[in-house]
């Protein structure tokens, strides 16, 4: 029996009218708001046949409604540092994947040291398997092999923290390009269709560029912003040569050889789809003014200003999850003493006629006191 639904809200009722003969015949009487009309079960199969359903892509994909309706640009801040877990398969992963073995000990270790990091750090999950537990460090270009959840603290404190190599574990050099793709379908439906199918064009063009063993492409988990889906990171070397992460969204199967002759190819952002990214290791005059800024352990303390984000929690990806932790590091200043910052304004609001009357006052002072003191001994 099939019951047809449309957009006035109709009641259906069935009926079934047995013949001499015992054959069954049912009819459909659907009553709209006063207009009744019925039809034979064959009609109704019919018109469902001849329905158009929408696709995923339409409502989830590359044709959905909100696609370009967000503004990119400035999505997302600079930051220093991207550690990337390895961990399962993307399929597998629950909605908030750092609630889980691996992934969750890495969570609270960062949420416990937060603190610590000299600069702005994101923890992100990515595609595992073979690799489970590997963890991989950009701008660094360092992969860790098979970090257990015994190892998570001592390697939060000696790599991230003090910024020593890990002598407990294995330790190599990662070279060529690296293609993040948000494929966290479990966490929004929207980077669960768009993702796979972005990876997967990935793939085939770097087959036919014959670059596979220079490009890297991993699923990772929720990186914020599910509206600009499809959400990729790419870490690659720029025109001087120098590693940095940058975001992009919006990103349709369409863009991905422009991602790999433009971006991967000649260091060059494709404006049009670029979401900010990971500030880009200064060199020469502007490296020497960084080192101004350097911290014991060698990394850089990020200055700039930027506007507060509000953060709910680590999340797996960027930037907010679970019990207060964050992907993304914020690092909060000592406040000011109250007597000291009285001090401070009020010698603010002082202008610099007011400094100079004021010294020039305390001169004269100090001139008659003298001039006073030689006349008291002549006498």
């Amino acid at each position: 029996m099939i019951t047809k639904l449309t957009s006035s809200f109709r009641l259906i009722r069935f009926f079934n009218s047995l013949s001499s003969s015992s054959s069954s015949i049912c009819f459909c009487e659907t009553l709209d708001f006063g207009v009744r009309k019925k039809t034979s079960m064959a009609e109704e199969v019919a018109e469902n046949v001849n329905a158009v359903p929408v696709s995923e892509d339409e409502l989830y994909g590359f044709k959905r409604s909100e696609m370009y309706s967000g503004t990119l640009a400035g999505s997302v801040g600079p930051y220093g540092r991207h550690v990337f877990l390895c961990y399962k398969s993307h399929e597998t992963w629950l909605p908030r994947v750092e609630t889980e073995g691996l992934p969750q000990r890495f969570a609270k270790s960062f949420k416990d040291r937060k603190g610590d990091f000299g600069v702005e750090t994101k923890l992100t999950v990515c595609g595992g398997g073979e690799s489970d537990g590997d963890v991989l460090i950009f701008p660094e270009m360092v992969r860790y092999k098979a970090i257990q959840d015994t190892d998570v603290d001592a390697f939060v404190e000696d790599v991230l923290v003090k910024g020593k190599p890990w002598t407990s574990g294995v330790q190599e050099e990662l070279s060529g390009s690296f293609v993040f793709v948000c494929a966290h379908g479990s966490r929004d439906k929207r980077c669960g269709v768009c993702g796979p199918v972005l990876m997967e064009k990935f793939l085939q063009e770097i087959g036919s560029r014959g670059l596979s063993e220079k490009i890297v492409v991993l699923p990772c988990s929720h990186i914020g912003g599910h509206k600009y889906a499809g959400n990729l990171i790419v870490f690659s070397p720029d025109s001087a040569g120098n590693v940095s992460g940058h975001w992009y969204g919006y990103v349709t199967p369409d863009d991905v050889p422009a991602m790999l002759d433009q971006h991967i190819g000649k260091g060059e952002i494709i404006q049009n789809l670029s979401r900010g990214g990971m500030r880009l290791r200064p060199i020469g005059e502007e490296a020497e003014k960084e080192d101004e800024h350097k911290i014991p352990n060698g990394n850089s303390v990020v200055v700039e200003a930027r506007e507060p984000v509000e953060q709910k929690g680590f999340t797996g990806g960027c930037c907010q999850g679970a019990n207060g932790v964050s992907c993304c590091q914020e690092q909060t200043p000592e406040p000011v003493k109250k007597e000291e910052s009285m001090k401070l304004n009020w010698l603010r609001s002082m202008g610099k006629e007011e400094v100079l009357l004021g010294a020039a006052a305390v001169s004269a002072v100090a001139t008659i006191a003298v001039a006073y003191s030689i006349y008291r001994r002549s006498g």
